[in-house]
């Protein structure tokens, strides 16, 4: 998640002392943006090594000055009720989260001696992450943490969620549709869908800032005479818990 995306929804569906979450955190990004913001952040994360990476970037954020304080738990966003303290279920102001998807917009690529060295093109070896898993296998997942996010909201509490599609094969998959029909079905009401632009602005022109993955396999599809584009923008859904 873009850190300006993250920081731009917790200003405006939070205050300061309001506690976020993000049941599937990452490396840190919406827990370091809420207590920059006074907010305080609890963080869930699958990955031990995603999550000790979140722990260090929230320890910087402190170190720097940020009012809130947040935390990251090892443990799977799936059993997210048994993973956060009993004492927090119903207090959350606001879950904030984007889940893993679509191999072709992340991971590092640089030249290392001459060569093109691609690193983290995936987040785990594990099987059992929801990054490998069949697209309606993680649909049904994510209904259930969204369904495990009601519980965790306070009334009029809010989610949001953002979602890239993707392309798989040439056919692009409507990724955010999906999302947002699991979310649905967990019991919240949609609010507002918008998009969040992926690009830099150079003049009067946007420039986007695709992954070097997802410029590659749209290169590859416009030598074979397939005339793709790179996807520049990521849908941005939110959902409130009933009053």
């Amino acid at each position: 998640m873009l850190p300006a995306l993250a920081q731009h929804a917790i200003a405006a569906f939070s205050h300061a002392g309001d506690l976020v979450l993000d049941p599937m955190c990452g490396i840190g990004t919406t827990l370091v943006e809420a207590v920059h913001l006074g907010r305080n952040a609890v963080g869930v994360e699958y990955e031990p090594r995603w999550a000790e990476l979140a722990a260090a970037n929230l320890a910087l954020a402190e170190a720097f000055g940020a009012a809130g304080r947040g935390q990251v738990r090892v443990g799977d966003a799936r059993q997210l009720v048994s993973s956060i303290p009993r004492a927090l279920h119903g207090r959350v102001a606001l879950v904030l989260t984007s889940p893993p998807y679509g191999s072709s917009v992340h991971g590092r690529v640089r030249v290392e001696g001459g060569e093109v060295v691609k690193r983290d093109l995936r987040y785990s070896e594990d099987a059992s992450n929801l990054a490998h898993v069949g697209l309606p296998t993680l649909i049904a997942a994510l209904q259930q943490i969204f369904t495990a996010c009601a519980t965790m909201l306070r009334p009029g509490g809010v989610l949001v969620v953002t979602a890239r599609p993707w392309r798989r094969d040439g056919v692009l998959i409507d990724f955010p549709g999906a999302v947002l029909s699991a979310a649905e079905d967990g019991s919240l009401v949609p609010v507002q869908r918008l998009v969040a632009l992926l690009a830099g602005l150079h003049g009067d022109r946007l420039v986007p800032r695709a992954s070097f993955f997802q410029l590659q396999q749209v290169r590859k599809a416009r030598s074979a005479g397939l005339p793709l584009r790179v996807i520049a923008h990521e849908d941005v859904m939110v959902l409130r818990k009933a009053p």
